[in-house]
C-alpha cells in the first residue's frame, strides 16, 4: 500500500475515533455521569498522537520520515486531548458575573455585582461586608463593623468604638468628638514621685488614647495639668505643666499630630476633691482631656 493511502486511512481513523470519544463525552456529560476511560484527554491524547505520528510517517518523503513522524505525533496528541476535554460545565456562567462555574468560590452573586478573580464580590476595605452591602466603605482595616459594614458603635453616641475615648456613655448623652460628656480624666495616668516621667501604667494607657485619637484624625485635643496643694503654687504649676507635657509628646511620639494638642498646666488651681485627706490629694493629681475646639 502506498504511503499516502496509508495516510488518508490514518487521517479518517483519526478524525472518526476521535470525534466519537468526544461526543461520548458530550453525551455523558448531559446524563451526568462518569466519563469513560476512553473520553480521558490524556487516552485520547496518546491515541491522537499514534495516529498523528502515523499519518506524518506515511505522507513523508524517505529523507525525512522521523521528523514527519514526530511533528504528525504532537499534532495529533493536541488535537486528540482538546476534542476530549471537558470544557461544559467548566465554561457555564450560571450567575453571569464573568467567572466560569469551575472556577467561581461564590455561585449566586447577584446580577451586576463586581467580583473579583474567584467570583466572589468585591470588598475592597477588607471588613467582610461586601461594596454591594456596605453602608460604611473605606472602613480603617481591623475595625469591627456590624452587618451593614459600619463600625460597631456599642453606646450609640454616634462616635464608633474604635475612636471613642468614653465608650460607655449612657444612652441619649450628648457628646462631643472624643466620644465623651465633658473633659475626662485619664485614670491611671500617673507620673514618678515628683517629676513629669510616665510610669509604664501610664504608658500603657496612654497608647490606647493615641491610637483613637490617631483614627479620629481630624479631632483637636486639649491636655491639662493639675496637682495637689502640697509644695508652693509657683513649683505645681510648673510641675503640672511639664506633665501636661509630657503626656502630648508621648502622644505626638506615637502618631498624633502635635499641632492637634494644646497643653496646659493650672497647678492647684482647680482641685476636684479636698487636699486635706491622701484620697483628696491623689484626685487632684490628674490630666484631663478634652475637646480643643477650633
Amino acid at each position: 500500500m502506498k504511503k499516502s493511502t496509508t495516510g488518508l486511512l490514518l487521517g479518517s481513523a483519526l478524525v472518526v475515533g476521535l470525534s466519537g470519544c468526544a461526543s461520548s463525552g458530550t453525551q455523558s456529560m448531559a446524563s451526568n455521569d462518569q466519563d469513560a476511560w476512553y473520553q480521558s484527554p490524556f487516552v485520547c491524547g496518546l491515541a491522537g498522537g499514534l495516529i498523528g505520528g502515523g499519518i506524518g510517517y506515511a505522507t513523508s518523503g524517505e529523507s525525512n520520515e522521523d521528523d514527519a513522524a514526530a511533528i504528525g505525533g504532537v499534532a495529533g496528541a493536541t488535537a486528540g486531548a482538546l476534542m476530549c476535554a471537558d470544557y461544559g460545565p467548566s465554561m457555564n456562567d450560571s450567575d453571569g458575573d464573568g467567572v466560569p462555574d469551575g472556577r467561581d468560590q461564590c455561585p449566586n452573586t447577584p446580577a451586576g455585582v463586581a467580583v473579583d478573580a474567584s467570583g466572589c464580590p468585591l470588598d475592597t476595605d477588607g471588613d467582610g461586608v461586601p461594596d454591594y452591602m456596605d453602608e460604611c466603605p473605606g472602613t480603617p482595616a481591623g475595625v469591627e463593623v456590624n452587618a451593614s459594614g459600619c463600625p460597631l458603635d456599642s453606646d450609640g453616641d454616634g462616635v464608633p468604638d474604635y475612636m471613642d475615648q468614653c465608650p460607655n456613655t449612657p444612652a441619649g448623652a450628648e457628646v462631643n468628638a472624643l466620644g465623651c460628656e465633658a473633659d475626662v480624666v485619664l485614670q491611671d495616668v500617673h507620673f514618678e514621685f515628683d517629676s513629669a516621667t510616665l510610669t509604664p501604667d501610664a504608658e500603657m494607657v496612654l497608647a490606647d488614647v493615641a491610637e483613637k485619637l490617631a483614627a479620629n484624625e481630624n479631632v483637636y485635643v486639649r491636655l491639662e495639668g493639675h496637682t495637689d496643694s502640697i509644695g508652693t503654687e509657683a513649683y505645681n504649676l510648673d510641675l503640672s505643666q511639664r506633665r501636661a507635657d509630657s503626656v502630648r509628646d508621648y502622644l505626638a511620639a506615637h502618631g498624633i499630630d502635635p499641632s492637634h494638642i494644646r497643653a496646659t498646666g493650672y497647678g492647684e488651681e482647680q482641685p476636684i476633691a479636698t487636699n486635706e485627706t491622701d484620697a483628696g490629694r491623689a484626685q487632684n493629681r490628674r490630666v484631663e482631656l478634652g475637646e480643643w475646639e477650633q
